[in-house]
């Protein structure tokens, strides 16, 4: 069932009720409607305040959501300020994905809520650190650390001591999905609408890394798209920044359709989208457009993402990484009260969590919440050779 509202202020409760009907006469027929907003625990809420509108303002006050600020991106251990970091990221989807949807007639506040939340589960150092954690996951009977299944662990069961933000099905399940780095020309919502249906979803992503997963609005489709069109031509940017490549260097065909700069690339894209609209239940790029983005996908793997340059200080990070792992969880083992496991982390949770949680769990937990200079600074204090910014 929808969330009910209870209004102390008949005023507020008008104006709610005046947003409601404005969404339902403005909205395309497929948006995701506020009052639709489902949560797994029932709110009666006050006021003027819609649903996805409180997603956006609960992720926000999050305390993952601030340590955005020291999260990689794509390029760690660069002592340039003017290098996109992952609060940058976010928000820079958000920006393009409420965009698109205002084209598309869609539900602004949905997306933005999907945007700003959608890599809050990300592990310190992007996705180097990422395939690290998972890894030692594997090796503790966990299953692969997937930095969107952590977003999703973090807002429903880590935040506010382990009683989770209880946001809609509607925002969680787009984060589960954004799944930005698979190519798809177009995407179609799987509408389901229950949270029996995403906890199913859940954890067969969770078993199975590979498994594609198809969001239950066009709201959440967006943001996937959007995710794609915000890193592609801002990392062509901060590659040039760092001297990687030339601007010259981008394919040919890239430079003709989509242009040689990240705003030019960045507004092809989006209108490409705006012009096609949404074809049934369906958005998707152009054929032209699409084949080109995959061109620029693959130069940027080849030239950005696997080079070894921007691995600097990978080595180090990865034996920092089994050092906090395999300490942490002997710390938990032993007891030991004053580890920053306990004194930064456990002693912060509600008895929820820890009843249901194992020892290599919280370990994954407390190590993908952590910074990057968090990291760093809590494998220097137990002996570890870490890198320094160059």
């Amino acid at each position: 069932m929808p969330e009910t509202t209870t209004a102390t202020s008949p005023k507020l409760l008008a104006l709610r009720q005046a947003l409601d009907a404005r969404e339902q006469a403005s909205l395309s027929g497929l948006a995701a409607l506020s009052r639709h907003g489902l949560r797994r625990r029932p709110e009666e809420l006050t006021g003027d305040r819609q649903s996805f509108a409180q997603d956006v303002d609960r992720i926000l006050h999050s305390r993952a959501y601030a340590r955005y600020i020291d999260k990689t991106q794509v390029f760690y251990m660069v002592a340039n300020d003017h290098i996109t970091h992952r609060v940058l990221h976010v928000q820079l989807v958000s920006k393009i994905a409420r965009t698109i949807g205002r084209y598309l007639g869609l539900n602004e506040d949905l997306i933005e809520a999907v945007a700003l939340g959608h890599d809050i589960g990300h592990a310190p150092f992007g996705h180097d650190g990422e395939r690290i954690l998972a890894e030692l996951c594997g090796e503790h009977d966990l299953p692969p650390f997937q930095h969107n299944v952590q977003s999703v662990l973090f807002l429903e069961g880590l935040e506010k001591g382990g009683q989770g933000w209880n946001l809609t099905l509607q925002t969680l399940d787009g984060i589960l999905c954004h799944d930005g780095e698979v190519h798809r020309q177009s995407l179609q919502p799987a509408r389901e609408a229950s949270f029996a249906a995403f906890d199913a979803k859940l954890a067969a992503k969770s078993a199975d890394p590979k498994l594609e997963l198809a969001p239950m609005t066009l709201e959440g489709c967006v943001v996937r798209f959007a995710d794609t069109i915000s890193y592609i031509g801002r990392d062509i940017e901060d590659a040039i920044e760092l001297g990687l490549i030339s601007r010259d260097d981008l394919p040919a065909e890239c430079r003709k359709v989509l242009g040689r700069t990240n705003g030019t690339i960045v507004y092809r894209l989006v209108t490409d989208l705006a012009e096609n609209g949404i074809a049934g239940d369906r958005i998707h790029f152009s054929p032209e457009i699409d084949a080109t983005l995959q061109r620029l996908k693959k130069f940027n793997y080849e030239r950005i993402y696997l080079n070894p340059v921007i691995k600097r200080g990978y080595g180090l990070i990865r034996s920092c990484y089994r050092t906090l792992f395999e300490t942490f969880l002997d710390h938990l083992a032993r007891e030991e009260r004053a580890s920053a496991i306990f004194t930064e982390f456990l002693d912060t949770m509600g008895d929820g969590y820890r009843e249901r949680t194992g020892p290599a769990a919280m370990v994954r937990d407390f190590i993908a919440g952590m910074t990057d200079n968090y990291f760093l600074a809590q494998a220097a204090r137990l002996g570890c050779e870490v890198p320094e910014r160059s």
